[in-house]
This record gives structure tokens, sequence and C-alpha cells, in this order.
């Protein structure tokens, strides 16, 4: 059955009471855009402009701050008064389709349209609704684990992509403090720690949430996260660390691991001053950048297909949308302007999308050429390799987050938030208990979070 746009409902409605006028302009579409730095509207701004030379429909970018964001659309679908499209977080595509906020039939229009098989699996699986999608993924990073491959090539290692690749690396390579094996999060009120613990309990395949709420940890795979968490800690500096530690030591040549976000692909190239590289005497080197291996899906015995933690931001076509428009605007975004939305931030914004059905790895390819950095600039393309640019986008297959195909990934964020699982991990990490009367009491703990 045929779409109908906002617009020719009203219509419909004007022709049943006699009173219908022919419109003199094309209906004007609203997006609300937590991309709100100037350089980043800006663009966006381009992409609308550009769009409405094509089709005659305007856009009216509206930046949103990222916090107001859920109060704001909640008001406005009471008021009837949604904008026809929301870029927007991964949180608001499940429990926005399930409050009505979103056209799920518009999205899932949008995505078989240009091609299901075009996008990355893990955004469109995280988006899942019913037997269509709530959201259009747009973009989205996955955290990596950035490693020194000379140095794993140099002793026979294998790229650390499993639990035991991991401790084989850091049993052969660690020597402090010349190098340390691994850099592990252990701030407690950093969300650094929260995330870098997530993405490893979802690599061995644990989740602290079922679809109807809090659900035990399993104890055997959980003592597998645990030790082997406590082994990244015993290979790592003393202290209370956090991403600031792991990324000076990493541009030292200090460390021969770490997990970080894609973040530091720009600034591992030499590209921005208030990051330096020091490896050696040059700030601006691309040595260190050119060393670099990238592992974006992890596993652990208990998982071995792995996961990766993404983040990922989406399209929604609001109930409100002048239906038929604001699909046009989103399928001009994901295509012709595709390589333009990526172009805000590419270090940041991967393409879930990697091509058309023509050109498999079109959008892939343009990314690679995007130029990043801050106070100098350079395509990704031309310091990693194709190989590694590959395995940077491919986590996007695997993205994986707690809560998200259960429906509760609100629960899992407040779990997350609480601080519960950092705190107690660390105390195990700090001898307080072992690792099965650890995993009894994150049990305890998480289930008094509703």
């Amino acid at each position: 059955m045929p779409r109908v746009s906002r617009f020719a409902k009203r219509l419909m409605v004007c022709t049943a009471l006699g009173m219908l006028v022919a419109p003199a302009y094309a209906a004007d579409l609203r997006l609300w855009t937590t991309e709100e730095q100037p350089e980043r509207l800006a663009k966006q701004q381009e992409i609308a402009a550009a769009f409405e030379k094509e089709t005659g429909t305007s856009v009216d970018v509206i930046p949103v701050t990222e916090s107001d964001l859920g109060t704001r659309a909640t008001a406005a679908y009471a008021a009837g008064d949604l904008p026809d499209v929301i870029y927007h977080t991964l949180q608001y595509a499940l429990p926005w389709a399930e409050a009505g906020i979103l056209d799920t039939e518009a999205a899932t229009d949008v995505i078989e349209q240009l091609g299901k098989d075009t996008f990355a699996p893990g955004a469109l699986a995280m988006a899942a609704q019913g037997d269509g999608w709530a959201s259009v993924p747009v973009d989205g990073w996955t955290q990596m684990i950035v490693y020194r491959k000379d140095l794993f090539d140099a002793a026979g290692l294998q790229a650390p992509s499993t639990y035991a690749n991991v401790v084989a690396a850091i049993d052969k390579l660690s020597k402090p403090p010349e190098i340390y094996g691994f850099v592990a999060a252990t701030k407690i009120d950093d969300n650094y720690m929260s995330q870098m613990l997530e993405h490893i309990f979802l690599a061995n395949g644990v989740s602290p949430v079922g679809k109807d709420g809090f659900a035990p940890f399993d104890e055997a795979k959980t003592v597998e996260v645990l030790e082997f968490y406590k082994k990244l800690a015993e290979a790592s500096p003393p202290g209370e660390l956090y991403w600031q530690q792991s990324r000076e030591l990493y541009f030292a040549g200090k460390a021969a691991m770490i997990i970080w976000s894609p973040f530091i692909l720009d600034e591992m190239a030499g590209l921005r001053d208030a990051a330096p590289v020091t490896i050696n005497k040059d700030p601006t080197t691309t040595e260190l950048a050119k060393k670099t291996g990238i592992v974006t899906k992890l596993s652990g015995p208990s998982n071995p297909e792995g996961a990766a933690w993404a983040d990922i931001r989406y399209f929604g076509i609001t109930t409100d949308a002048d239906t038929a428009s604001a699909e046009a605007f989103v399928k001009y975004s994901m295509d012709q302007g595709y390589t333009a939305t990526l172009s805000m931030a590419p270090e940041g914004k991967f393409p879930v999308r990697r091509g058309t059905a023509d050109d498999p790895e079109k959008f892939e390819k343009a990314w690679a050429e995007l130029p990043v950095g801050v106070d100098r600039k350079m395509p990704l393309g031309d310091v990693y390799s194709a190989d590694v640019i590959k395995e940077v986008t491919g986590g996007l297959d695997v993205a994986e987050r707690w809560g998200v195909k259960e429906g509760q990934l609100s629960l899992a964020s407040k779990m997350n938030n609480s601080r519960e699982i950092n705190r107690i991990v660390r105390e195990y990490l700090d001898g307080a208990r072992d690792a099965k009367a650890t995993v009894a009491l994150l049990n305890t703990e998480l289930a008094k979070i509703k």
C-alpha cells in the first residue's frame, strides 16, 4: 500500500470539505539535529540546500542539545508538533518507536529502497522493530583495541582479537616500565571504565539484562571476564587509570595495547597539537600510526563469535512528518549526500552504509579519503592501510550494546551510570574478594537498580 504524506492527508481532508486550494510551493521539512557545533551545523545546512536545489523541498535544520532531546521530543509529540526528521542516538530508537514518536514503516521503506544489504548488519540489528526498523542508521563508531602491530609481528603474535591472543601478547611483550602489556581502565567514576568493561563483557557473551529486565550474570562466563580483566590490570601501570594515561603511554611507545575510541586515529597520525605523539622527537610523526593495528571485534572463550561495542546514530522519521518528503530527504542524505554527511567528523562517523548495490564499497572508499585532524588535516587512507580501514568500519557488522536487542537499553544504561559494576570490579582487582564472590555481589547490587 503506498505511503501517504502528511500534506497529502491534509489535501484529502480539504477536498472532502470542498475547500481544496492548490499549493503554491512544496512542503517544508524540519530536521532536529544534535550535531550543533558550528562547522557541523553548516555542513548539514549545505546538504539541506543541495536537497532543496534538487527537489524544491526546503529543510529547516534546527540544532537541539543532545541532553535536551528526549524531553523536547516528548513535549513535541504531546503537542502534535514533532519535526519531520530527528537525528538521534541509539538509546531513543526502540523506545520512541514503541511510544508512537517514530514512523517505523517510513524508516523501513527507506532502508528497503536503499537496499538493506548495503547497511552494516549490526547497525540495522540494533534498530530492528518487528519486521522492520525503527530508524535509519546514519553513522557510528566502534571501540577499538589499538595495538603495536610491528611488535606483534616481530614476536610472531596473532592480532589481539580474542582473550587468549591478548593474554599471549601480554605474556610476551610486557616489560614494565619500558613497555606495559596493556593499559586497563581502573578509575571507577570515569565513563572510560564503563565502556571498556561493557566491551569485554559483551565479547564473552555476558549481559546483565534480559527481555524482562535484570538478568543475573552467568557465573562461569563472568568469572572468565573478571579473570581476563585482572590480567589486563596486572599488565598496566599502578594507580587510577583512565583514557588520558592510556593514550599518553601508547603515544610514547610505552604500551603494547590499549582500548580507545576512533577519535584517536587522527591524533595518532600527529594531526592534533594538544595530543602530541611522543614516540620520537617529531610530534607530527605518522610513524606510530603506521606501526599500529586495529581490532574492533573481540571474542571470549564462551563467545567465539565475539562482539564490538558501538555507538550508532540514526535518522528517525516521525509520525507527524510529511512522510514522502521526509523519506526523500533521508534517502538523499544516505545516498547523493552521504559523503557530505560523513564529512562532518570522519574519525567518529564511520559509514554504516558501505556502498550501493552497483558499488558495494563506494562510501567506505570515499570516507577513507575524507580529511581528518585539527591542526593539520589528512585523509585516514593516506596513513592507515586498506586492511586497517576495513577493520575499523567492519566492527559495525557485529555492533552490540547491553540491552538493545532485549529492549532494555535504558535499564542497562542505569546500571552503567550507577558505577556499581566499576566499583565492584575494582574491589576485585584490589583483592577484596575472589571472582565467584564478585559475581554474586554484582548480581545482588544490580538487582536493586530499576
